[in-house]
């Protein structure tokens, strides 16, 4: 998967904002957002969650949600011998059904790059050719809390040593101060660093950590300035926070990814993380892709779910369903 251009990025906000994107311009653009109707999008999203599928459906939604997975280690504790096991479960899942697909990506620590890429040899590629893509997260995860030399030094290291994906995180303090010119700039300067000598680039996904943005109006507003920047993803959480991914703040994400399309043209991914651990939940979240922006998300380049435990129950409910005679209606409730 490739990123967009940072140029073509760039010009678009600049077009956008009718100036360049500092403090003032973008606290203007980002303020004159209507605010989030908190009552009315929790309904919605339990509404989307109480959505029925066909049964004969099923087996398609459980492999897509395999086909979505960002499998993950992220321990202080991890070793070569982790990552080669991880990529081991990430290229076959399930070795008594040779049926199953594979996930989309490994995602992993910048120094643990060469090993997963090493392990994975000819599958590593495009999962939306079927091949494993590498994921790393990079400035200074989770708290984003460094120099931007820093920040920079971590993402060029990664995408040198075989990063197909960079998952950064924004500054949260500057946000919540209102300092959007200098997360416009972080954020743009790290899609930079995701460029190849090739002159192509690794994509980037942009964690907001929505958990300690507190407000919807906030994660709208980070949405928005994320994707001006120059992110082709949109993500939830790191995973290490109380609060990660919810339903209704994905819901919220995906309504900015329609509006940024509607108005430009352009696709923008979204990946909820953390906290999502049943096949049921990630069924919700298929659902409400598919009612929000449409099926044609539905792609590894266009949405993903992070998760370490989620594979797990994915594969108990997908040989639960092979080893069953289902007599019963053609619909299920997924709530």
């Amino acid at each position: 998967m490739t990123g967009t251009s940072l140029i073509t990025a760039r010009e678009r906000a600049l077009a956008v904002l009718g100036g360049e994107p500092d403090d003032a311009t973008l606290r203007r653009y980002l303020h004159g957002i209507a605010g989030v109707d908190a009552v009315g999008l929790e309904q919605r999203a339990a509404g989307l969650g109480t959505r029925s599928i066909k049964t004969t459906s099923k087996q398609w939604a459980l492999d897509r949600i395999i086909q979505l997975i960002d499998l993950t280690t992220l321990e202080g504790a991890d070793t070569p011998g982790k990552v080669r096991s991880l990529v081991a479960k990430a290229l076959v899942p399930d070795p008594a059904d040779g049926t199953t697909p594979r996930v989309a990506a490994v995602c992993v620590y910048g120094d643990m790059v060469p090993y997963a890429v090493d392990a994975l040899g000819a599958a590593h590629g495009d999962p939306d050719d079927g091949l494993v893509s590498v994921a790393a997260v990079a400035t200074a995860f989770p708290s984003g809390r460094a120099s931007l030399e820093i920040k920079l030094a971590d993402t060029a290291e990664a995408v040198a040593a075989g990063a197909d994906e960079i998952d950064m995180v924004i500054d949260r303090g500057a946000f919540l101060a209102g300092r959007y010119g200098l997360v416009f700039d972080q954020i743009a300067a790290v899609k930079e660093a995701c460029r190849r000598a090739d002159g192509t680039s690794a994509s980037l996904k942009v964690i907001l950590e929505t958990g300690e943005l507190v407000t919807y109006d906030n994660v709208r507003r980070a949405s928005w300035l994320s994707i001006l920047a120059g992110g082709d993803f949109i993500k939830t959480s790191t995973g290490k926070v109380p609060s990660a991914a919810t339903l209704p703040v994905t819901l919220l994400m995906l309504e900015v990814v329609r509006d940024w399309h509607l108005a430009t043209g352009q696709r923008i991914g979204v990946k909820p993380a953390g906290g999502i651990r049943t096949s049921k939940d990630a069924i919700k979240y298929l659902v409400t892709v598919a009612e929000t922006v449409g099926e044609e998300w539905l792609v590894p380049h266009l949405f993903r779910f992070g998760a370490s435990s989620l594979l797990n129950d994915v594969l108990l409910q997908r040989q639960k369903l092979a080893t069953s005679h289902y007599s019963g209606p053609d619909y299920v409730t997924i709530d």
